[in-house]
């Protein structure tokens, strides 16, 4: 069975792709699966923040207690929760590994990270849930840097067209960055209407 078949359903119910491969099928299918994919009705409030909710945890592939976890930091943080809330999860090691360049999807970034081929200020760090602070530097580890996906991210493989997030110092061909500063939130290439989803927890 062809493994990112889930994932491009789950693109086109959420309305944004989540992986590259699923980019094609939804830009020739954008809208919903199922036979009344194309007909919908006009969705409740709930249903919009409830909707928004989903497709920012799918961004970032985490459980809802994960969520809600990153929600109650962000409402202690001063300014905007909604901002917070995006900055909180971008912070996650998995987000930054993806975002350096190393990983090809928040999948594959966060499988490397579990199966121990990630170091934070050179101790190996397998919590994809791990929370980088300015400074911290990243890098894959000596063992790991001849497997295949580290040889292609070394090569640019897995890194996007244009510049790279300016809240990191990356170096490919050292399979390593630096997290300069907190990001902003509009640097963040993260899809979300963040409000709905202070207003999903708020209700």
């Amino acid at each position: 069975m062809n493994q990112s078949r889930p994932k491009v359903k789950k693109s086109r119910a959420l309305g944004i792709a989540l992986t590259p491969k699923a980019v094609k099928y939804f830009e020739t299918r954008p809208y919903p699966p199922g036979e009344h994919g194309r007909g919908r009705k006009q969705n409740s409030d709930y249903k919009t923040r409830l909707l928004e909710k989903q497709r920012l945890r799918a961004q970032y592939d985490i459980s809802e207690r994960q969520m809600q976890r990153a929600y109650d930091r962000a409402k202690k943080v001063e300014g905007k929760t909604g901002e917070a809330l995006i900055v909180e999860l971008e912070r996650r090691l998995d987000a930054l590994v993806l975002r350096s360049g190393l990983a090809r999807t928040i999948y594959q970034s966060r499988q490397m990270v579990v199966h121990g081929h990630i170091e934070v200020n050179g101790r190996k760090v397998d919590k994809p849930s791990y929370r980088l602070r300015p400074d911290d530097v990243v890098q894959v580890r000596e063992r790991s840097r001849e497997k295949t996906p580290f040889v292609v991210a070394r090569e640019g493989g897995w890194a996007g067209e244009g510049e790279g997030p300016r809240y990191l110092q990356v170096n490919l061909q050292a399979l390593a960055f630096r997290l300069d500063r907190d990001p902003n939130r509009n640097e963040i290439p993260v899809i979300c209407d963040e409000q709905l989803v202070v207003e999903y927890y708020a209700r």
